[in-house]
């Protein structure tokens, strides 16, 4: 059965056997009669143009409003696109407008089926949004035109929504998060409404499943408001949807349950009626939530709209063909008549069909739309294309002189909880502006000297509601990613701190935010906003009372993989460093900032005038502990990482004891990025710098902090390769003590220092002469520790005491 098997089209539900009592908990409105007749017809021509427009997009190359018969050069040669979500977007476009238009309302549009591109396309188009940014798209035949033929083609528009799209804050390439998005874009924006489309198979993710929560963590005091629209059209790309086979007692008492006042909008016959008086009841219950709480008396669990819209998937368009339904089943998710530039019977019904709007009712001769269309098209900032908030509302962060949290070289002090101290000011100095978005770690992270100064903002809850707090938190890595996507593209700065371990779940929600990210740079048009901020900790190296499955740093590479011109990978190796590395990324635009570091106390090896000198360098060779200041070295050894450059440094005061007659330098790479072949990455080394580090010959050693593949994968493109050895982590790990995830991965003080004989003794003759016996000492020492650790299940208790250098 390759595709769905339905005996009639738009099949309903079967029905449930819940009590009919459940019904009562829908919103019950009169909807008969409740346009006038100039608002009903101006909908109905509206929505018949854009969807004409949409499905000319997906086949015409030229004879754009059917000025004569269509014939088969006029159709693409490669027909891309999908025809049945767009109708239903259509629609909600054109009520939007309507309601924009009569009384005012800020809002945007996000689009969770985002390869409904031809949709909201039309809509620009006949709102001249397009035009401001794209001037070739003007709203007349000749934009037109433009338009139509440049769809889905090389040159053209894509196939789904992305940066390029004016008004979009969500590509939609990647199903899931359309509604965290929208909760992330209201946050802090007191009037804005986010009308939200979630298609019903997107409806069956994973990310937006939990989604629907995040009405709970929006303070109707300060923030706006999102009006979620549940779109279920029945069908996926060829089978039905869960929503589709439910029921509307079902369906009720679900969204009623999560807290939502649900609305079903549903009677096609009389749909623009239903619709608009649906709309309007939504935005009237949002602003009786938002004036209770803004007058002080707000409302314990407040019941949000949202509508839930039932329309035929492919809606208007072709009905049958080859005695199989079309509209209203999944045989128009995509292109409906797939050989209409081959088979002349799909000829004849895209023209049927496209005559079936009565294009010569809703264009002028110019191209332009009709008058009638226009009475609900708002204008100028209004437009939900033009809207500031989608492409040009940075506010630039205020943040405190990171150098006034710094400790003295030597102190043992957490990075986290350094840091702490500085997002803590940064919170006092940007009530507004400034969020963390947490999967409920926090405290965890050490992180909680925030909650001096604020709360969690978690309304349900009554130890925290309605009380500004800038700490989101919730358990799922999805909806922080999302809401943070939302927060950061609207103008406004987060941070993400999380498990190390945890980071991946929301690696291909990373790659897709970059993705727009690459576009909008690509615009003439859209303005810098904020860096995704992501600060992991919790690592696999002190995970070892979690164990196994907490180990895991493939996140770092994830980074890695994207444009160079947006990825920063940070690791500072002490609470200095970490200040100063998040007060720049926290300022910086327009980035995917990694900071990767330990909640553990750790030594402070800089002062902050030291510290700030190595990160802006990126990296540094480290005199007080390498032979000689590091002149002239026999070997380089490398730490990346916290708990990495401990080990180095403990490898380096092992070697002064053992093998005095090597010389050893040490260097430190807090932005791993400064590896990259030079040309490959802004930051990266030139051939003079990296041989000035590193020396042009000498054997190499890296400690790294990450998995090895990554590294080799960075230093590929430079040459003499094969004098560098790496370890990193080797996917070993258990239950176990600290310093034993050392040795398992190869990466302990023990391992560096063999690493280290072992190249330099090809540069020194004395060392040479006694590399065996004293490589099989520490071999010697290595499994001595580790029999301690077994047989006492600690580590020895100046494992980690501070290495010092006489």
């Amino acid at each position: 059965m390759p595709g769905q098997q339905i005996a009639q089209a738009n099949p309903p539900p079967d029905a449930s056997l819940l009590s009919k009592e459940i019904l009562k908990f829908e919103a019950q409105i009169n909807t008969k009669g409740y346009l006038s007749p100039d608002e009903h017809m101006s909908l109905d021509l509206f929505t018949r143009a854009a969807n004409y427009i949409s499905a000319a997009m997906i086949f015409l190359n030229d004879n754009v409003l059917l000025e004569k018969k269509i014939t088969s050069d006029m159709i693409k040669p490669r027909l891309l696109g999908h025809w049945g979500t767009c109708p239903g977007l259509v629609l909600v476009y054109a009520h939007l407008n309507r309601i924009i238009k009569k009384t005012g309302l800020d809002a945007l549009y996000v689009v969770g089926p985002g390869h409904g591109a031809p949709a909201i396309l039309s809509c620009l188009w006949m709102e001249d949004s397009m035009s401001t940014f794209m001037p070739e798209y003007s709203r007349n035949y000749s934009g037109l035109k433009k338009l139509i033929s440049r769809f889905s083609v090389p040159g053209g528009f894509p196939s789904h929504i992305n940066a390029e799209t004016p008004g979009a804050i969500h590509e939609g390439g990647e199903l899931g998060y359309a509604l965290s998005v929208s909760f992330g874009a209201v946050m802090d924006n007191p009037d804005l409404i986010v009308a939200c489309v979630v298609g019903d198979g997107e409806a069956e993710t994973g990310p937006t499943a939990t989604a629907w929560h995040a009405m709970k963590y929006i303070d109707p005091a300060e923030s706006g408001a999102v009006i979620p629209i549940l779109h279920v059209n029945g069908f996926k790309i060829s089978e039905r949807t869960i929503a589709g086979v439910m029921d509307n007692k079902e369906t009720i008492a679900l969204y009623t349950g999560y807290g939502y006042q649900v609305r079903i909008v549903e009677d096609i016959e009389d749909i623009h009626n239903d619709l608009a008086a649906s709309l309007d009841w939504a935005v009237s219950e949002i602003k009786k939530i938002q004036k209770a709480a803004r007058s002080g008396s707000p409302i314990v669990k407040p019941r949000w709209p949202m509508l839930v819209l039932r329309t035929p998937k492919g809606w208007t368009g072709p009905k049958v063909h080859n005695g199989e339904f079309i509209e209203g089943s999944f045989r128009s998710h995509q292109v409906p008549l797939p050989e209409a530039k081959t088979n002349p019977e799909e000829l004849q019904m895209l023209q049927k069909w496209l005559e079936s709007y009565g294009p010569k009712e809703l264009f002028n001769r110019d191209g332009s739309p009709v008058d009638a269309i226009m009475k609900i098209v708002p204008e100028g900032g209004k437009r939900m294309g033009m809207r500031d908030e989608s492409y040009k509302a940075y506010q630039p962060l205020q943040t405190p002189d990171w150098r006034n949290f710094t400790s003295k070289a030597g102190e043992d002090i957490s990075c986290m909880k350094a840091i702490g101290q500085f997002i803590k000011e940064v919170v006092v100095q940007n009530p507004k502006t400034f969020r963390i978005f947490s999967p409920d770690e926090l405290v965890s992270n050490k992180l909680d000297a925030v909650f001096d100064v604020t709360g969690r903002n978690f309304q349900w809850d009554v130890a925290s509601r309605a009380q500004g707090g800038r700490v989101i938190e919730i358990l799922s890595e999805h909806t922080c990613q999302g809401m943070l996507q939302g927060y950061t593209l609207t103008g406004r700065t987060g941070l993400f701190p999380s498990y190390e371990a945890f980071l991946g779940i929301v690696h291909t929600m990373m790659v897709q935010y970059a993705k727009f990210c690459k576009m909008a740079s690509e615009t003439t048009w859209r303005q810098p906003c904020g860096s995704l901020n992501y600060l992991e900790t919790s690592t696999w190296t002190r995970q070892e009372h979690n164990g196994f499955s907490h180990q895991n740093p493939s996140f770092i590479g994830a980074v890695l993989n994207l444009k160079a011109q947006f990825a920063r990978v940070y690791l500072p190796p002490d609470a200095n460093c970490f200040l100063s590395t998040i007060s720049h990324c926290l300022r910086a635009k327009n980035y995917v900032n990694l900071m990767v570091g330990s909640k553990q106390p750790t030594p402070v090896w800089l002062s902050k005038e030291e510290a700030e000198k190595h990160c802006v360098a990126g990296a540094s060779v480290w005199k007080f502990c390498s032979v000689d200041e590091g002149v002239d070295p026999d070997v380089v050894l490398v730490g990346i990482g916290v708990e990495m450059t401990f080990e180095v440094i403990a490898a380096a005061a092992l070697l002064r004891k053992l093998m005095p007659a090597l010389r050893v330098r040490v260097v430190n790479v807090t932005d791993l990025m400064i590896l990259s072949p030079y040309g490959k990455h802004p930051h990266a080394l030139t051939k003079d710098s990296f041989e000035a580090l590193f020396t042009p010959d000498r054997p190499i050693h890296f400690n790294y902090h990450g998995y090895p593949i990554e590294l080799r994968g960075l230093l590929g493109g430079r040459p003499g390769t094969d004098r560098i050895t790496i370890e990193g982590y080797a996917e070993e790990g258990t239950t176990t003590s600290p310093f034993d995830m050392m040795l398992c991965n190869r990466t302990s003080r023990f391992d560096v220092a063999i690493a280290a004989i072992r190249g330099g003794a090809n540069y020194n003759k004395r060392a040479a002469v006694d590399a065996h016996e004293v490589v099989s000492y520490i071999k010697h020492l290595a499994q001595k520790e580790r029999e301690y650790i077994l047989k006492h299940g600690k580590d020895h208790d100046d494992i980690y005491v501070t290495p010092k250098f006489d």
